[in-house]
């Protein structure tokens, strides 16, 4: 998992609201615990037509939103069934952040903990920032904010240990064996 300070990208816009984890990637393609690879199932469902054709009309299959790490997605996003494949999957596809006016708790946790950054603002917000999808967004994840180019200064939630886990690119056991020397010592320092 690679960290990140700023992230600075266009967005890739889904105006659709309530999307569960089974369309985030559907429950077919959770056969392996790889993270790699699995960017190819995102949103299958909706980005291929019959027979591995492309759907010319889903945002991920128009050549315009190619290489951009921002998802602005209606509220309600990561609903259903807990299952770590999507954050991977949606990682896997480039994305570094969501942004949404509500994001499922446990879809919430499990981003965390797999490097991909939810931002939940409110909601006249998101649709503020869902009219111009190719205006470059910066996120501060030191800062907690999300900027914009007309100088537009969004603050959003990130508790302190996530907020260090994503800025030094670890996950929460990474996290703890990076602190081995101190636990060791603070252990010897207390031992009976």
């Amino acid at each position: 998992m690679s960290g990140f300070r700023t992230l600075t990208s266009t967005s890739v816009v889904l105006r659709e609201t309530n999307i569960d984890t089974d369309q985030i990637i559907p429950a077919r393609f959770l056969s392996t615990t790889e993270r790699v690879g699995l960017g190819k199932y995102a949103f299958n469902d909706w980005r291929w037509q019959s027979e591995g054709v492309p759907n010319p009309a889903f945002a991920f299959n128009q050549p315009h939103n190619a290489g951009r790490s921002i998802l602005l997605v209606g509220h309600n996003f990561g609903c259903g069934s807990s299952r770590e494949h999507a954050p991977w999957a949606l990682t896997d596809l480039g994305l570094r952040a969501i942004v949404s006016s509500e994001i499922a708790d446990i879809f919430r946790g499990n981003s965390l903990k797999n490097g991909l950054l939810p931002i939940v603002l409110d909601e006249a917000d998101v649709q503020t920032l869902m009219q111009r999808p190719d205006d470059a967004l910066t996120i501060d994840v030191a800062a907690r904010e999300l900027r914009t180019p007309d100088g537009r200064v969004y603050a959003f939630p990130l508790d302190g240990f996530s907020q260090t886990c994503l800025l030094e690119g670890v996950d929460q056991l990474g996290y703890l064996l990076g602190r081995t020397p101190d636990i060791e010592r603070y252990e010897s320092e207390h031992a009976r």
